[in-house]
């Protein structure tokens, strides 16, 4: 699985290069399936911003609204009552999934519950390009900052990837460079800080960071690198 980690989406013609690159062909051309499981874990998402981002609305053109070849649905909280058998083939069928943000510890049980963990190892040519949560949960952990779901035990996430992303850096009052840097020094392990403009490709191994913005390395320290 090639991972195109975001922010806020492919907000710019480099991040769109990276990700046509890790496609091996146009976005118009490629099958993709959304993924807004997230949202449902976040006390500041529900049925409208869903809707949006399935319908691809305005707000969307960034991730949904990129122009698809296809644009499917994978409801991660429905697949173990409907059957491996079913959805399997969806996903072996897609070549990219849009896995949204919300609520990370949410996502991240969603992913192992439904089974979707389990496949992945063996789908190497699919593009995993996440949002916010959507990239945060291939982290090993996230920070007490990002944990607003009651049923998460702790910050552990996937851990696909050996770094934490904070994401939304200087869009938010408490996404700030020292907010940042706080994180950091409280997350034991390497970490970046991204903005809209910026995200992390991961193939075969081999960590980019993609950016037309700002963004800061940590190491495990919590030291800028």
């Amino acid at each position: 699985m090639k991972l195109l980690l975001t922010s806020g989406g492919v907000r710019n013609d480099s991040i769109r290069a990276a990700l046509e690159r890790m496609l091996g062909q146009p976005i118009s051309d490629s099958r993709a399936l959304v993924v807004p499981t997230a949202q449902w874990g976040h006390p500041m998402c529900g049925p409208a911003s869903v809707r949006g981002l399935v319908a691809a609305d305005p707000a969307w053109d960034s991730f949904t609204g990129l122009g698809w070849a296809s644009l499917g649905v994978l409801e991660l909280t429905a697949l173990p009552s409907i059957g491996a058998e079913r959805w399997v083939p969806w996903v072996r069928d897609a070549d990219v999934l849009l896995v949204d943000g919300g609520e990370v510890t949410y996502l991240a049980h969603w992913i192992k519950e439904s089974g979707l963990a389990e496949l992945l190892p063996s789908l190497p040519d699919l593009v995993w390009v996440g949002v916010s949560a959507g990239s945060m949960v291939m982290a090993p952990r996230v920070g007490s900052d990002f944990v607003h779901w009651s049923g998460a035990p702790d910050d552990r996430t996937l851990g696909v990837v050996d770094f934490s992303i904070f994401p939304h850096l200087d869009l938010f009052p408490d996404n700030t460079m020292a907010d940042a840097e706080r994180w950091a020094a409280e997350i034991g392990g390497p970490a970046y800080a991204i903005d809209e403009q910026t995200a992390i490709a991961v193939e075969d191994g081999v960590v980019e960071v993609v950016s037309e913005g700002q963004w800061r390395a940590f190491g495990a320290d919590g030291a800028v690198r």
